[in-house]
């Protein structure tokens, strides 16, 4: 994964100047794509979403949430760029292309990247625990058989060794809930699953605070857990 990893952004960052510097595109001057782009009504560019309202959070210090928030505020930056380039590629009709090619396949890892980002974020902040009579928790007993054993074994995922994501998923087809280690950003999500829950286990997310102490810092997770936004994600 890592190899994969390494060669996709070494493609990503040869084909990025050539993109920016228009070589080798033939394609029409900054100006003009601009007004190309207005003129067939292209999407509006996600923006950075404001978490600044965890600052405070106890077991996480400002410093760490800061960095956080600045590697966040990266990919939606690379995202916006991305879908920026590939849109003008496929205008020229270079959907063909290398460039085109390497830049779709970095598309998923910094979109993903993005958006388990700011559901990481949101489900952040909470200071209460899970009501014991609310519908998730009457859902995590059914499929775990109690709130404890679905706790330690989505403590138990995190702990496993590599760097990604655990996600407790609901599969909207059967209503079952499972906890699924997302490797990285963009690999091994369950096609079609609502992210619930979501917890950053990328060394950025806890070395600032903990170091190599990964099972202190989801400890602190759990402190932290915003139950009502998690719930809010739940089916009908």
């Amino acid at each position: 994964m890592r190899y994969r990893r390494l060669m996709g952004l070494m493609g990503f960052m040869v084909m990025l100047p050539l993109l920016a510097c228009g070589q080798g595109s033939g394609g029409p001057p900054e100006a003009a794509k601009g007004k190309s782009a207005a003129a067939v009504g292209a999407p509006k560019p996600y923006e950075a979403e404001d978490f600044a309202k965890l600052k405070g959070m106890p077991g996480f210090s400002d410093k760490l949430l800061d960095l956080h928030f600045s590697l966040y505020q990266g990919y939606v930056k690379n995202t916006n760029l991305l879908l920026e380039e590939l849109r003008q590629l496929a205008a020229q009709n270079q959907a063909g292309s290398p460039a085109y090619a390497e830049l779709k396949r970095r598309l998923g890892w910094e979109f993903d990247g993005m958006r388990l980002h700011e559901l990481y974020f949101a489900n952040l902040g909470g200071k209460e625990p899970l009501a014991k009579d609310s519908k998730l928790m009457q859902r995590l007993e059914a499929n775990f058989g109690s709130f404890d054993n679905w706790a330690a074994d989505f403590k138990a995922t995190g702990a496993m060794r590599g760097i990604g994501w655990v996600v407790l998923y609901e599969d909207p087809k059967s209503g079952r809930l499972m906890n699924f280690w997302i490797n990285e950003h963009d690999a091994g999500h369950p096609a079609g699953g609502t992210p619930l829950l979501v917890m950053d286990v990328f060394e950025h997310a806890f070395l600032t605070d903990y170091g190599l102490k990964r099972g202190d810092y989801i400890q602190a997770f759990f402190q932290n857990i915003n139950w009502p936004a998690v719930a809010a994600r739940l089916g009908k």
